[in-house]
């Protein structure tokens, strides 16, 4: 079978980092007997800027084709000044939405190699493996009304946060089936004391929670949730949450592996066809220099084998690539420390194909 993959490198480092996620999927054609279709589309600022619209029909239409979709990074200080909508961030609202991706998965889990990378002592994050499951599609991201609008001589911005029962139960059965494959304990964060939406949601979760008795669910505030990602971050094993607490937190926890340079993401619908990408920005300050950090984009190939191609072998050969090379101490500068060896974006590419190339027990090239 060969999965079509539609290619979105987007902007900044975008167009650096999807190279090198490219060639290890390449690699595993190798390696593993997979079969890979590519093609390439333009998103973004980019697409703006050839198109007048940050998510071309085209690219749109190619994304619905596709089997899984691979997004580098979109936006930029160039693209500010624009309508907000036609902002490059806008190609990330119209894919999820036209894409029908509900769920969005972000793991962050701290490498021993890595520990020391972090700001955080080691004692606090050793260990710590925590998936972050955001609902991607509703909430006060999409709601209405909307806008900012002028009311008795001055401007009013008005957003909406709206839930509906069943776009709470479809995330939570997502998070208590990965909990369940995992350590079985599932965090529900909210904010239900003082807002009703999520008082909601706190219901629907625990009604959900009687098809799943084998998982322990707790719920917690969204601030103390906060608080405690940092305080003791391994407590938690699988955190559900809206798409706006999502949004913050899986952000904070990307920082406990010591770069948001290191944490993937998988954004799926209720086929698991999904967009994959790194949980950062375009980093538009060292784009084109060799500097940026390609392993959250290779990481997110993992998920997508994982998740939508069901390929758990070669998903895992990706990992164990990435740790034997943060093993062997070499690094890009975001997580470089002391007596490390310091590498571009092509060497690190290039030492994650080599290991998985090399590596024990793969398959007989074709």
């Amino acid at each position: 079978m060969t999965h079509k993959i539609a290619v979105l490198a987007g902007d900044g480092i975008g167009q650096e980092i999807v190279p090198e996620a490219v060639n290890v999927l390449k690699a595993l054609e190798k390696t593993d007997g997979l079969r890979f279709e590519f093609e390439e589309a333009p998103v973004g600022g980019t697409a703006y800027d050839q198109t007048g619209h940050p998510l071309p029909e085209a690219t749109l239409k190619l994304a619905k084709a596709a089997d899984s979709v691979l997004l580098g990074a979109v936006g930029g200080p160039k693209w500010e000044p624009l309508d907000y909508s036609v902002r490059p961030e806008r190609a990330l609202l119209g894919l999820r939405a036209e894409l029908g991706l509900f769920a969005n998965i972000r793991p962050a889990k701290v490498y021993e190699a890595l520990v020391e990378a972090s700001t955080l002592k080691r004692e606090v994050i050793s260990g710590v493996d925590v998936v972050v499951v955001r609902e991607l599609t509703g909430g006060i991201y999409f709601g209405q009304p909307r806008g900012v609008s002028v009311e008795n001589g001055q401007r009013i911005g008005r957003n909406t946060a709206v839930y509906s029962e069943s776009e709470i139960r479809r995330i939570a059965k997502v998070a208590f089936e990965i909990a369940r494959k995992r350590g079985k304990s599932l965090c529900s964060v909210d904010k239900a004391n003082v807002l009703e939406v999520t008082e909601l949601w706190r219901t629907v979760v625990t009604e959900t929670h009687k098809d799943y008795s084998d998982v322990k669910l707790s719920h917690m505030y969204v601030d103390n949730a906060a608080m405690q990602l940092i305080r003791n971050p391994r407590q938690f094993d699988v955190i559900v949450t809206s798409n706006l607490f999502g949004d913050v937190l899986s952000d904070e926890a990307a920082m406990l592996t010591g770069s948001i340079g290191m944490l993937p993401s998988a954004s799926l619908n209720d086929q698991n066809k999904g967009m994959f990408e790194p949980i950062h920005g375009s980093a538009p300050d060292i784009a084109g220099k060799n500097l940026a950090n390609p392993i959250a984009t290779i990481l997110s190939m993992a998920m997508m084998l994982s998740y939508t191609f069901g390929e758990m072998k070669a998903a895992k050969r990706i990992e164990d690539a990435v740790n034997a090379v943060l093993t062997k101490g070499l690094r890009t500068g975001d997580i470089w420390t002391e007596g490390c060896s310091k590498i571009g974006t092509k060497e690190m590419g290039a030492a994650i194909v080599g290991e998985i190339i090399n590596s024990p027990g793969c398959a007989t090239p074709s």
